[in-house]
């Protein structure tokens, strides 16, 4: 499985080399392109791209489809939010580059993340 901090490398987005490494490692076909608006915080410095892939992915598998469904993807989103705030004290993009949060570090940190969290399982 590549990561995907190597992904971002080749030029991927933040949140394309997230959904990419994921659908490798975990043979699913999350569409890559839904992250391309999501790099440097959707362009403008807001939340991290990779941060807003995780929840993307979790979407993805944990999502509803009918307002009457419990909504799981919720708690999942947050338990995720948590953890990048607990690390980082910040899910911003721009306040991430000011702490020197390299783009590879939290692309890393999230998809670890992502790949703990018990909904991510097989």
């Amino acid at each position: 499985m590549t990561k995907p901090s190597e992904y971002h490398k080749q030029g991927y987005t933040c949140a394309e080399a997230l959904i990419k490494s994921y659908n490798e490692e975990h043979e699913t076909d999350i569409p890559v392109s839904i992250g391309s608006g999501m790099g440097v915080g959707m362009t403008v410095g807001s939340i991290c791209g990779a941060v807003n892939a995780g929840v993307v992915i979790i979407g993805y598998l944990k999502g509803r489809n009918d307002r009457l469904d419990q909504n799981e993807a919720r708690n999942y989103s947050r338990e995720l939010m948590n953890r990048v705030r607990d690390k980082y004290n910040t899910e911003i993009c721009a306040d991430l580059k000011r702490s020197k949060i390299g783009c590879d570090e939290i692309i890393n940190f999230t998809y670890d993340t992502l790949n703990e969290m018990c909904c991510l399982e097989n």
